[in-house]
């Protein structure tokens, strides 16, 4: 019986273990290449979970998806153009504010997201206490702890990844109450969106924040639409 296909993208600040979660999803089974156009480094591998034949795309770190960097643009475009079933976004567990930045851009974006709850054992030095289950009903998204270097936590994300791809679990989300002046402004912009073709798959609410944002990226995709 072939294999159910799903490609999944990994996503998260540097330093936050990615690179291990990587290592640790797909051992030998990968490939390096760069980005197209671009020098930036480009690594994708293979596992086989159940019957799910995985690809994994390790995303360039960032610490948002504002578009400013090489490396932000690359993440976000891959996000937005590509569609991947799942985006896993590892967390560094000892530097939460820092790092939620990024997932809380990701869930406006309205992507599959799965958190991974990284490097809990150094948050656990530290004696911060983190209660993954209110973690997760604040960000309307699964979290899974894990300690990536010791390869604890693995299976548990895998699962999950299959459980959102299979609509077993559903991701909820956040939208983030920006005010009642740029809300009027943000609701204003997402009915124009809505009715025309520029939405494309994209998230309404989203494209209408980017374009208050002017967000040069976003002005140039709405511009070819």
């Amino acid at each position: 019986m072939e294999k159910k296909k799903l490609t999944i993208a990994l996503t998260g600040n540097p330093n936050s273990g990615k690179t291990t979660v990587f290592n640790n999803l797909t051992g030998t089974r990968q490939r390096v290449g760069n980005w197209p156009g671009v020098t930036v480094e480009k690594k994708e591998g293979n596992l086989n979970y159940k019957d799910y034949s995985i690809k994994v795309v390790d995303l360039p770190g960032v610490y948002s998806l504002t578009a400013y960097s090489l490396d932000e643009i690359i993440a976000r475009n891959y996000i937005v153009d590509e569609k991947p079933g799942v985006v896993v976004d590892v967390v560094d567990a000892s530097n939460l504010e820092r790092n939620l930045y990024l997932t809380v851009q990701l869930l406006e974006m309205q992507t599959n997201l799965v958190i991974s709850l990284n490097m809990m054992d150094v948050a656990e030095s530290k004696e911060y206490r983190i209660d993954v289950s209110e973690l997760s009903r604040l960000l309307g998204a699964p979290v899974v702890p894990m300690v990536a270097a010791r390869n604890q936590g693995t299976q548990e994300l895998l699962q999950t990844v299959i459980d959102v791809a299979e609509g077993s679990i559903r991701v909820k989300g956040i939208n983030l109450n920006y005010g009642h002046v740029v809300e009027e402004e943000i609701e204003k912009l997402e009915k124009l969106i809505s009715g025309s073709a520029l939405a494309d798959g994209y998230s309404p609410r989203w494209l209408a924040v980017k374009l208050l944002e002017e967000d040069k990226e976003i002005e140039k995709k709405i511009g070819h639409a």
